[in-house]
């Protein structure tokens, strides 16, 4: 048996470093909408607000990915928490002395966006230089379970401190996460790239290194076909829930049942990341990707109009399968994406997949006009279903096997065969 990972100093501060950061992360959006709405009193100065982080942040994720390969990790996520840190501080300062304007809190939060685009892949690509392979799995789970039960505790304690004490202090929170989080991560020791590759790194730019992390990617069949599965699910299913879900459900049980509906779907992403601390299983790949498929659960029963107990049960094995995804994709990446270039592959996974977000948003509600809310529902659950499971006809995700103990890092980067 191995021992446990908080016998890892290394994991313990940067798993703490993890939990108070994705506390205050959580606990933002809820205060910066209520903050925005009440000094401005209207919702066009909120989307303003919330654009203004979104667009640098897939703006710059390839940067940031080719960043992340290109400097020590631990470097560029101390900076990023403590640009972080200082942009969230402005917005609280701003709006804890009564001065609110749109130009200066949308331009922070653009801020907030840039630096958020570094701090994604340089995330994905620091675990593996902390635990050995074959405890990324159970190093996974137990971030996802930091994660998610941030996601379930953090908007509620906002709420809270809202009512209490006012957004401003909820924001001044989140940027003092951010510090204490630069200052947990700096207690990190990680041997981040050899003398020969910051040799290499300073002969090529960071449009070169785009380009490199855009070849091992395509090189990768399991990685480029796993994404467009995420990319289409998104493209049907994140608009669908988001937008149809709280209104269809409305109508046929009331408001009160999508809060119950969110809170199971919670507790299942919480109870499959614990879960996924002990589950062994020889192609992981595999599972994940059979998994997802029940994401599209809940969008089926609302096309149905089964009634509340049946929606609810359906956002909770759709928690569950979404959990067991999540550590499936991010541990095989680790696992067998070569160590140089995986910051600049997972932000091109990331990248396809957050840009099928918008997309579907905006395209759900006339959808729902010409067809109707119920049917664009059910056809986008079964759509969500087939993109789930239309890559395991390929064998390179069926067969991607899982790493062993004297499985070797590669010295270059390398591409999975298709027949592994």
């Amino acid at each position: 048996m191995h021992s446990s990972l908080f016998q890892q100093a290394e994991f313990r501060w940067f798993f703490a470093g993890r939990l108070v950061s994705l506390l205050g992360s959580s606990m933002a959006p809820v205060a910066l909408a209520f903050a925005v709405l009440d000094a401005s009193g209207n919702g066009h100065d909120l989307g303003i607000v919330l654009a203004a982080h979104m667009l640098p942040l897939l703006a710059l994720l390839l940067v940031g990915g080719a960043v992340a390969d290109r400097f020590p990790r631990r470097t560029v996520l101390i900076a990023a928490h403590l640009g972080s840190a200082l942009t969230q501080g402005g917005v609280a300062a701003l709006l804890l002395t009564g001065h609110y304007a749109l130009a200066p809190v949308a331009v922070l939060e653009f801020l907030n966006g840039v630096l958020g685009a570094f701090t994604t892949p340089a995330l994905r690509g620091v675990v593996p230089q902390l635990v050995d392979k074959t405890l990324l799995q159970q190093a996974n789970s137990l971030l996802g379970s930091a994660r998610n039960a941030t996601k379930i505790l953090g908007p509620s304690l906002s709420g809270v401190l809202v009512v209490v004490a006012g957004s401003g202090p909820a924001i001044a929170f989140d940027a003092f996460t951010y510090l204490l989080a630069a200052g947990l991560l700096a207690r990190l020791t990680l041997a981040d790239r050899t003398d020969t590759d910051t040799a290499t790194a300073r002969r090529t730019t960071v449009l070169r290194d785009i380009r490199e992390g855009w070849t091992e990617f395509r090189a990768l069949p399991w990685v480029w076909i796993g994404t467009l599965s995420f990319c289409l699910m998104n493209l049907v299913q994140t608009g669908s829930w988001q937008i149809l879900g709280p209104q269809l459900t409305r109508q046929l049980s009331g408001e009160a049942t999508w809060g119950f509906v969110l809170s199971a779907r919670g507790v299942g992403l919480l109870a499959a990341s614990l879960l996924m601390y002990r589950l062994v299983v020889r192609h992981l790949l595999r599972l994940g990707q059979l998994t997802s498929a029940l994401a599209a659960l809940p969008l089926l029963v609302l096309g149905a109009h089964l009634d509340a107990p049946w929606l609810i049960a359906g956002a909770f094995v759709a928690g569950l399968g979404s959990s067991v995804t999540a550590v499936s994709w991010d541990t095989s990446l680790q696992e067998h994406v070569p160590a140089q270039v995986l910051s600049r592959v997972a932000s091109y996974d990331d990248l396809l997949s957050y840009l099928a977000v918008p997309v579907g948003q905006l395209s759900v509600g006339p959808l729902a006009q010409a067809f109707g809310g119920f049917r664009v529902v059910a056809v986008a659950g079964v759509l969500s279903a087939a993109a789930a499971v239309l890559p395991l006809a390929s064998t390179a995700v069926r067969r991607l096997p899982r790493a062993r103990p004297d499985r070797a890092e590669p010295a270059a980067p390398a591409t999975v065969p298709g027949t592994t």
